[in-house]
């Protein structure tokens, strides 16, 4: 048995995290989120080879998507929706997430995702039967930064 194992106190905690949205220049605090996740997915072609039988599998670009939860309690995303309504105007903006738990040893990790722009959304809502509302936004991204890295636990290498 390995005598290197990661601790329990290493995990991060889920909701240690914080959310901001910058749009047109103005950055908000996006404290309602419940969750957020960001996706890279590569784009593959397949590559015959001479002399196998199979074919091998290159990259050739990447795309980027994403989804969040959050609670139905701001219209920011109900604007941009509206001035596409009204313009055609489509308008785009950055999300910055930091995950950092103070009892884990790997530190903090920043990921900013760039010219973000959502797929659509929720313009009007009520549940009788709910507790809170909460809404849904699926997005795409065009370029991310990482400008702060989790760094290794001790016994990766």
């Amino acid at each position: 048995m390995n005598g290197n194992v990661m601790n329990a106190r290493d995990c991060v905690a889920a909701p240690l995290a914080e959310c901001f949205v910058t749009i047109e220049g103005e950055r908000y605090n996006f404290m309602q989120a419940i969750d957020l996740e960001a996706r890279f997915k590569k784009n593959k072609t397949k590559v015959p080879v001479l002399g196998k039988t199979g074919r091998g599998n290159k990259a050739c670009g990447w795309e980027g998507s994403g989804s969040a939860s959050f609670y139905y309690n701001t219209s920011i995303f109900r604007r941009l929706m509206k001035r596409f309504k009204d313009t055609g105007e489509d308008v785009y903006f950055d999300i910055q997430v930091t995950n950092e738990d103070p009892t884990s040893s790997v530190g903090r990790q920043t990921v900013i995702l760039r010219d973000c722009n959502m797929d659509g959304g929720v313009l009007a809502k009520f549940d009788a039967d709910s507790e809170y509302l909460e809404e849904k936004m699926d997005f795409t991204f065009e370029d991310f930064e990482i400008p702060e890295t989790f760094a290794a636990l001790s016994g990766m290498q």
